[in-house]
């Protein structure tokens, strides 16, 4: 029962990741890396082909090997996320409180993922 619910999240994950090289404030990397996760409860032979991709499979593998994120992508998340927040102050205009919420939890996801290896 769970194999195909992984299955379909993996290729759920794969979409958004793919979404992700289009809109600078979503991200690729991560999206790929848990579609990997779940093909590995899935399908074996989904998870070989995304392993194998030739722009996908290198920061999947870096990232198994030593929680790596490579230089070039740290540096499109955190500006990534500064970019979403200016547009989320500038569009939304959001209350003093749900700023701070947002702007915090990116801080901290940006502490993280500056933080990992880069090789």
């Amino acid at each position: 029962m769970k194999r195909p619910l992984y299955a379909v999240a993996g290729w759920l994950m794969v979409a958004l990741g793919v979404i992700g090289l289009v809109l600078p404030v979503m991200p690729t990397t991560v999206f790929m890396i848990l579609a990997a996760w779940f093909f590995a409860r899935s399908s074996p032979r989904f998870e070989a082909w995304l392993l194998a991709h030739p722009i996908f499979g290198p920061p999947i593998v870096q990232w198994r090997e030593n929680g790596a994120i490579p230089p070039l992508a740290k540096a499109f998340a955190v500006v990534g996320m500064a970019g979403g927040f200016a547009m989320f102050w500038f569009l939304v205009r959001p209350a003093p409180w749900l700023a701070t919420l947002v702007a915090a939890a990116l801080l901290a996801s940006a502490g993280f993922v500056l933080s990992r290896p880069s090789h």
